[in-house]
């Protein structure tokens, strides 16, 4: 019988630069597949790596309404920015997945071929708290739901998790309002990380969060970290959750958008919205999918895959007869309603995780704070459903 863990068996230990590169290569020798922050096309996304050499340092990411551009450091930190491009979710529900495939042969015989392959092992490498929440929140639809997901769920059990607690938010981030871990990863992990840079060197405050993180932890060279490191960590994402400037209401929400179907604002952003469904993209917790079959010019093989969908696109509420919703504002309040109202009546839970990728990534700079603030200071002045 497996033994609760434990954290206060596990003191918080510090590690090295080179105990990071070791950490990463005992994952791979595991046969993981190692994933980290890495720069791409002039952005820091989440892609294969083989050590620390891989890593984005002395980068960090300029994140506003409708803009992103990579800028410099002044000092080598290897963890110095806030979201990547797209979050960790499309390696454990990705993008595109075929789910069977049928072959025709000779004789005119059918054989249908599952592609149900078992997921080689991953481990993730710089997970930040607002991704954790975000994992927590696909492992409530998409695992402990009434019609669990079996391909998500054997891609999940073969997750490493190194999170990196934040001290560099974005402007466009929100997170403190959101959980109450904020910019502090409090559980969901394997191994918790906490980057200084200071006069002692460039080290890494390790917590302990799994056995499975343990037993790694003792794999690799580390030390014990002493009080003064302990409170240095502490400080900086103290910091980090004072930094943060953008915030969505933790009370009332969820009544104010159900209670304001017909609001003016709902057309005012949808003048400005393109219904492109960036936001649901790069969203960490958006899980819609839809399934097409395609075939081949001889049609000796046919095919199914399942792929991410929108809620912004017009055929996504298609039924017999036309769009349910057809217009833009529909969309938008259908899209912004789901995520910070119905999630709560449906998974006990908001849907937001206050990573602030929706806002970074609109093309018109459309901001949902923003925008939840505009319709809460106009019902609070009488003007509700106006």
């Amino acid at each position: 019988m497996n033994q609760p863990f434990a954290p206060a068996e596990h003191p918080a230990a510090l590690l090295r630069r080179q105990g990071l590169q070791r950490l990463i290569e005992a994952l791979a020798a595991d046969g993981r597949r190692v994933l980290g922050p890495t720069l791409l096309d002039d952005a820091i996304v989440y892609d294969d790596i083989r050590g620390i050499d891989d890593l984005p340092a002395g980068w960090t990411a300029l994140q506003q309404p409708g803009r992103y551009r990579l800028q410099r450091r002044d000092d080598a930190a290897l963890f110095g920015y806030a979201a990547a491009v797209q979050s960790w979710k499309r390696f454990v529900h990705p993008p595109r997945h075929t789910l069977w495939h049928m072959r025709l042969a000779e004789d005119g015989s059918l054989s249908l071929l599952d592609d149900d392959e078992a997921p080689q092992p991953t481990a993730f490498i710089g997970v930040r708290p607002c991704e954790l929440r975000a994992l927590q929140l696909l492992d409530r639809t998409l695992l402990d739901g009434p019609c669990p997901d079996s391909r998500y769920a054997a891609r999940r059990a073969g997750c490493f998790i190194v999170a990196v607690h934040c001290t560099d938010p974005a402007d466009t981030c929100f997170c403190t309002s959101m959980h109450a871990d904020g910019p502090r990863a409090g559980g969901g992990f394997d191994l918790a990380l906490t980057e200084l840079l200071d006069a002692h060197g460039h080290g890494f405050v390790v917590e302990v969060g799994s056995e499975a993180g343990a037993r790694m932890l003792e794999r690799v060279p580390h030390e014990a970290a002493d009080e003064a490191r302990l409170q240095a960590a502490r400080e900086r994402v103290r910091r980090a959750a004072g930094a943060m400037h953008r915030s969505l209401p933790g009370d009332g929400l969820k009544q104010l958008l159900q209670d304001n179907p017909e609001h003016p604002r709902w057309q005012q952003v949808a003048e400005r919205c393109l219904a492109c469904g960036n936001c649901t993209m790069v969203c960490p917790t958006c899980f819609c999918t839809t399934v097409q079959d395609h075939g081949d010019l001889q049609g000796s093989t046919a095919w199914r895959e399942r792929a991410w969908d929108s809620c912004f696109t017009l055929e996504f509420s298609e039924l017999h007869g036309g769009s349910v919703r057809a217009g833009t504002s529909s969309r938008y309040r259908h899209w912004m309603s789901h995520k910070l109202a119905h999630w709560f009546d449906e998974f006990g839970s908001s849907g937001c995780v206050g990573c602030g990728r929706c806002i970074t990534w609109c093309p018109a700079g459309i901001d949902i704070t923003e925008e939840v603030a505009a319709m809460r200071g106009a019902a609070e002045n009488g003007h509700a459903g106006a």
